[in-house]
Parts: structure tokens; sequence; C-alpha cells
């Protein structure tokens, strides 16, 4: 069974050492020294939860949880915050600050695990997220999709899927393949970002199976954001020896053997302007129907729905 992941961010190495063998048995830990180092070890580590200390160098607890919360990949993380001081407006500044709970130090062991136990637990429950990206979810997805057929205004959605992903996740194996889909993942933040800004959603279906939401006129520049991005990355992941080649071989998933170009990504656009969509069933045939014939050209792009209702 997977152990649950957790980063501790503190500058006292003895409360590191505390904290390590408080929680080591239970759960897989990792630890950074200041702030900084705390949220890049966040992108790199993929937490499950964070301990923060309060008062840090470079960069305290609250403002660390505040760039936390800006990122919508990392928003989710369950955040306990420590303080060597009990103060009620350290406290409040924690709280605000986006941090779910607070221990004063010293603490009790079977408090803290506790706590974690009772806040992973509620996370769990509450959280519709996919567990290796924390986006959205399918449950998400489908309120989301409601939400814009209700506003009545054009919208897109964009499915995004990987090319030959198989067969890479088979000769380089899954812990690569994992971070293959996180690296699409970010890239589909920062481009839906860039583009449509907090009105855009994006959401983890599974596997390497991605959806964007975002205003009509703005997906098909998101969409070759996205191309551009994950082209310049995908070389990437492979050693020197299958870069210079430009494929690998192996086995698809109907059994036979095949030289696979490195992997491309395919997104198939549904909208709302030339038909009317009426129900969430209707974006996901159209979304599948269009995706297939993008991932049958052989390399990254993207396809539109331009067919009219008649």
């Amino acid at each position: 069974m997977r152990k649950e992941r957790i980063l501790i961010v503190d500058d006292d190495p003895d409360i590191r050492d505390v904290l390590n063998l408080t929680l080591f048995e239970h759960y897989s830990i990792a630890a950074a020294s200041n702030g900084e180092e705390g949220l890049e070890m966040v992108k790199t580590k993929n937490p499950d939860l964070i301990i923060l200390d309060f008062n840090m160098p470079k960069m305290d607890g609250p403002e660390f949880c505040r760039q936390l919360r800006r990122d919508i990949l990392l928003r989710h993380l369950p955040v306990i915050m420590l303080t060597g001081r009990s103060e009620t407006k350290d406290m409040v500044t924690g709280i605000e600050s986006g941090a779910d709970d607070y221990l004063v130090k010293p603490f009790e062991p079977d408090t803290l695990l506790a706590r974690i136990r009772m806040i992973l637990k509620r996370t769990s429950r509450s959280l519709d997220a996919n567990p290796l990206t924390h986006l959205p979810g399918n449950s998400s997805i489908m309120e989301e999709f409601q939400a814009r057929i209700d506003a009545g205004k054009p919208f897109a959605v964009g499915y995004v899927d990987l090319d030959k992903f198989k067969i890479y996740n088979d000769k380089y194996g899954f812990e690569h393949g994992d971070e293959f889909i996180r690296s699409l993942a970010r890239i589909l933040i920062d481009a839906t970002l860039k583009f449509c800004g907090k009105d855009a959603f994006v959401g983890h279906i599974g596997g390497d199976d991605f959806v964007f939401i975002c205003d009509d006129d703005k997906a098909d520049a998101v969409s070759q954001d996205i191309i551009d991005a994950f082209d310049k990355l995908s070389p990437d992941f492979y050693n020197e020896e299958d870069r210079k080649a430009g494929f690998i071989t192996g086995v698809d998933r109907q059994g036979n053997a095949v030289k696979a170009n490195l992997v491309s990504v395919s997104i198939g656009i549904v909208n709302n302007i030339h038909q009317k969509i009426t129900h969430v069933a209707q974006i996901g045939e159209l979304g599948a129907e269009l995706k297939k014939f993008a991932k049958s050209v052989g390399k990254s792009n993207f396809q539109r729905d331009q067919r009219k209702q008649k």
C-alpha cells in the first residue's frame, strides 16, 4: 500500500528530526529548511500534506501558504502550521493565510498524528481531486460542464490526451510516466491561466486524460500553447539514445510490435458555437470523437468541431 507523503518545512533541524522520528513509520517524509525551498519541493515531491513552521528565514509560513493557495495545481493541499509562540494573533494570521490547522511547539506526538489522520481523512472525503495532480476530478468536471451549459454563453472544452504513452510507460516505468503526466498538468495550468485567467478550468479525468474549459475564442490559442510547450518538453523524458533516434520500440494495446515516435499530445475541442449543447453527456461524446480524430494525425495537434447543427 502506498504511504501518504508529508512534506516538513521548518528551519530548525531539531524540529525536523523530531517530526521525522514521529512520522516515518506511518508516512513517507521529505523535508525543506525554508519556505522557498519548500515551495520548490511541493512541485517535485507531490505531498499529501504539509507541516509548516510559522517563523522561517527567506519566506515565513503565512507567505508560504498564500503562495501555495494562488497555485491552482497546489491550492488544495492541507497545511498544518507550527509555532513556538501561543499568541492568538499568530494563530489567526496562520489560518487567514490558508493553513488548515495549527499546533504550538512543543507538541505531543500522539496529538500531531491524530491531527494528521483527521485532516487527511477529511480531505479525501471532501476533495474531488486526482491524487497524482491534485486537479479537480470527474465529479467537479461534470459540475463545471453543467454550469457552463446553464450559463448559456459561448464556451469550449478541450479534451487532452497523450499519444503512444503506454509504450513509454512500458519502457521507462510508471514513476517516469507519472512525472510526464504531472508536467502535462502544469503545462495545461500555465496555458489556460495565460490566456483565460481566473475564468479557466482544468480537470484531470484520469491517467493521461485531461480537460480544459475556457471561452471559445481563446481555445485555439490555449491549445497551440499547450502543444508548443509539450513538444519542447517531451524529449527531456527520454534517454539520449532514444531522443536522438526519435522513437522507441514496444508493444501496442493489441499486442503488436510497434515503433513509436516520442510522446505527443492530441486535443479535441468541443464548443457550443455551431450546435446547441444541452447535456454533459453530449460534450463527452463529441470530445471522444474529436480526440480520436486528432490522435490519428500522428503528431501533436488540435482538432476543432466545425459541424453545424441541422
